[in-house]
């Protein structure tokens, strides 16, 4: 009987041990897994601004101009120098071809309104400027008319020779203000063929890798391809303004050229009658 009550008591005392264990365990995990949230808190803050730096960071485009530049082969950074260099000579061609042309129709302005007004062509040359065309056009046709001699130029008739004088200096007036503009048709037929060399290339050294690496996908045929296609869109870029200009200036300098002959024509009378004058 007294073995039972204490087999009794010892199974009571056990299971209030078991009991009382859990609730402990409970006691002392809160303390336990709070400064893990704690410590879990902080990495997940910093954990945070990833997916935002991410988003921030740049893109290699592999379909921009500045990838052709910084990672394209030699015959692709040729390419791109030639055509920028064939567009700053078109540029600088219009833009000196423009301020020339500009400049004589200024002074055909000015010769209308006054040379013919004056009292002598001596006076008419010094109200001309020192490097003006119409200055050099005068000074050459009366030095033609005042300096007629010598074995051979005898043989041709006055009038031909300050015509053919004057012809000459016109001419030189033509030649200068038209300077530049084989360079403009050169790069207008030029230029695309130029672009489009390079995108030849790309493209061949496109379809050499894909074969290399026996893959061909999308993502991979599409940006060498696109990039390749830049340099066509360059070479059109180029030539479309230097075909532009010449056209523009061509019809440019017709018109400032007529002023020019108009000029010399009347300058060629002007000496012509002074001579039947000094005649009589």
């Amino acid at each position: 009987m007294i073995s039972r009550i204490t087999g009794f008591l010892a199974a009571i005392a056990m299971a209030a041990t078991l009991a009382v264990s859990p609730a402990h365990a409970q006691d002392q995990n809160p303390a336990a897994s709070a400064p893990a949230i704690d410590a879990a808190a902080p990495a997940a803050d910093t954990a945070a601004p990833a997916p935002a730096a991410a988003a921030s960071a740049p893109v290699d485009n592999p379909y921009s101009l500045a990838n052709i530049i910084a990672h394209g082969n030699v015959v692709d950074q040729v390419v791109l120098v030639i055509l920028a260099l064939m567009s700053m000579g078109s540029w600088y061609i219009l833009v000196v071809r423009v301020w020339d042309t500009a400049k004589l129709q200024s002074e055909a302005k000015d010769v209308r309104a006054s040379f013919f007004k004056k009292a002598s062509l001596a006076d008419g040359i010094k109200s001309l400027k020192e490097e003006s065309a119409f200055r050099y056009i005068a000074t050459t046709a009366v030095e033609a008319s005042e300096h007629h001699e010598g074995a051979l130029t005898e043989n041709i008739d006055h009038s031909s020779w300050v015509t053919m004088n004057v012809d000459r200096a016109v001419a030189d007036v033509n030649t200068k203000i038209s300077a530049g503009l084989g360079f403009l048709a050169t790069v207008g037929s030029t230029a695309p063929f130029v672009g489009l060399f390079g995108t030849v290339w790309g493209i061949l050294n496109a379809l050499t890798a894909i074969g290399v690496a026996g893959q061909a996908s999308i993502d991979k045929v599409a940006g060498p391809v696109g990039a390749a296609l830049i340099m066509t869109a360059i070479g059109l870029v180029v030539a479309v303004p230097a075909v532009m200009g010449y056209n523009w200036l061509l019809n440019r300098n017709k018109g400032v050229m007529s002023q020019v002959r108009a000029f010399a024509g009347d300058l060629h009378g002007v000496l012509m009658g002074n001579r039947s004058v000094a005649k009589r």
